[in-house]
């Protein structure tokens, strides 16, 4: 089982538009006279957040890091293939260069045990008037920055003249010390359970699953599964920006890790540089609200989609929960062994429902497994769970899973499932409700690390404008969220700018106008009058 919010599939979506986000952006040449942004017009005041500390002050809840870590020595090489990212992987090659960072294992014992944080970072192609590092996370939690960075690097070709573009492994992911749960052949066996249960037999084998995932985790990385939560790795972030040498964090955060910058900025709000947060997760939703606002998300992509077919949202929706249904009863023959399940039909669909370019794939797909024939809904699903054709797994759902569940306190039981949210959940989404409603207990109920909080703390105050951008048809991270995000940052802090757009991540878009005021951004300091909006 997974949480609907992926890197994979932003990863996907954005190497699909790569071409043409690559010659969208165009940030002005000025040199930068300051590195904090010019203030932003002026918006309505929201709530005060809670105080925190201000200036240049470091987060005062826990000790700094010694200056053995913050003075460190980063040992750049040519990168190998990244861990995890499939048989036929390759290095990035060109001018890319990896590295290991030295980070506390427990940053509340900074000189105890340590763990690597794996980098990698292709310099300014403009040196002479390099501004210093961009720091990036497109998303999960889970997504190895080491390996989605030089695939992504095209959309970011003006940015990448005056910044050191960095990507990195967030603690428990990829190569900074994955958190593992199982094996492949337990995981092939997951995928065949109901995730929707329809009997009391289903439901005992869906949590029972979910209960052997979290002890497995807990046998096989137990060491660093209490440490792997957003807050460790913002402060892992602020450890980068000190050994790379730069005063302020500059940071480009997509989907989780809107999140996760978020949680940096009000740790650190006087190290905030630059920061663009964009596909915004709401930082106000709880365990539960999450995913509903997923639910919700993508049952409105997927309106979307049948009314560009020229279908109501309601006959298409209708359409959709009768093949489910059917599925349900009895699963499709797609592939050798491996039979089209009603829980990877879903995956498949929504997997395309993070771009318009993806949607002549979802029509074909539908088409075919209303036909009789489950095998392109099992490749796109397959995609999405990250298994190649080896049958080989990722450990990216385990890392997304084992971060999700070391920051939410929420637990959720099937019983309450079943009395208060299924229904619910049903109503917001046809489609997607039952399964996200059940996801609520099969995520975390059994997990053996407490979470850290009921929702993150982003406020800002002492931080500079920041851009956060909403897309109105963002499937995995709802418009609102956005302005959650703007909100509860702080006043002064927050700048909302507006996507009018289908796609998760309005800058891999490559449309214009949010390339040409983000670059402006990162590149000249210039920052857009609040709720400006792209069409």
């Amino acid at each position: 089982m997974a949480h609907l919010v992926r890197a994979a599939a932003l990863a996907a979506a954005a190497l699909l538009l790569a071409g043409t986000a690559t010659g969208c952006g165009s940030g002005g040449s000025a040199d930068a006279a300051d590195p904090t942004p010019t203030p932003a017009a002026p918006r309505p005041t929201s709530a005060a957040p809670t105080a925190r500390a201000t200036g240049d002050e470091a987060d005062e809840r826990l000790p700094a890091p010694p200056a053995r870590l913050t003075g460190q020595r980063l040992d750049w090489k040519p990168c190998s293939a990244p861990r995890g990212a499939g048989s036929g992987a390759r290095p990035p090659g060109g001018a890319w260069r990896c590295a290991t960072l030295t980070a506390p294992l427990d940053h509340r014992a900074p000189d105890g045990a340590t763990i690597g944080i794996a980098l990698i970072r292709s310099k300014a192609t403009d040196s002479d008037r390099r501004l210093g590092s961009l720091l990036f996370n497109f998303g999960g939690p889970g997504g190895s920055g080491v390996a989605d960075m030089p695939g992504h690097a095209p959309s970011f070709t003006p940015l990448h003249t005056r910044y050191d573009l960095v990507g990195f492994d967030p603690r428990g992911v990829a190569a900074s010390s994955a958190v593992v749960c199982r094996d492949d052949r337990q995981t092939e066996a997951s995928f065949r359970l109901d995730s929707t249960p329809d009997t009391p037999a289903e439901e005992r084998a869906y949590l029972d699953d979910s209960a052997a995932f979290g002890a497995g985790c807990a046998e096989r990385s137990g060491k660093v599964l209490p440490y792997v939560g957003t807050s460790n790795a913002a402060r892992d972030m602020d450890l980068i920006r000190q050994v790379l040498g730069d005063r302020k964090l500059n940071y480009f955060g997509f989907s989780y890790g809107t999140e996760l910058g978020g949680t940096y900025a009000h740790l650190f709000p006087g190290r905030v540089g630059r920061m663009v947060l964009d596909a915004v997760v709401d930082p106000s939703a709880d365990f539960v609200r999450h995913s509903r606002n997923q639910a919700l998300g993508f049952q409105r992509a997927l309106d979307s989609y049948f009314r560009s077919t020229g279908t109501s949202a309601g006959a298409g929706t209708e359409r959709v929960v009768r093949l489910l249904d059917r599925l349900d009863e009895k699963p499709l023959p797609a592939a050798a062994g491996r039979p089209l399940t009603q829980s990877l039909a879903l995956t498949g669909i929504m997997s395309q429902l993070y771009s318009e370019d993806s949607r002549p794939t979802l029509t074909r797909a539908l088409r075919e497994a209303e036909n009789g024939d489950g095998r392109t809904l099992l490749r796109l699903a397959d995609a999405y769970n990250n298994r190649d054709t080896a049958g080989r797994y990722g450990t990216d759902q385990h890392a997304q899973r084992a971060i999700h569940c070391a920051d939410a306190k929420g637990r959720v039981s099937g019983a309450e499932v079943r009395a208060t949210h299924l229904a619910d959940f049903r109503k917001v989404s046809p489609v997607f409700g039952p399964y996200l409603a059940w996801d609520l207990a099969g995520w975390c109920a059994s997990w053996p690390v407490v979470g850290e909080h009921v929702t993150p703390e982003v406020g800002a105050p002492g931080a500079p404008p920041l851009l956060v951008i909403g897309g109105k048809g963002d499937a995995a991270t709802p418009y609102e969220g956005s302005l959650r995000m703007v909100e509860e940052l702080g006043d002064g802090v927050g700048v909302q700018l507006t996507y009018e757009g289908e796609g998760h991540g309005a800058y891999l878009t490559g449309n214009r106008c949010i390339g040409r005021a983000v670059d402006a951004y990162f590149l000249n300091g210039r920052v857009p009058a609040n709720d400006t909006t792209c069409s």
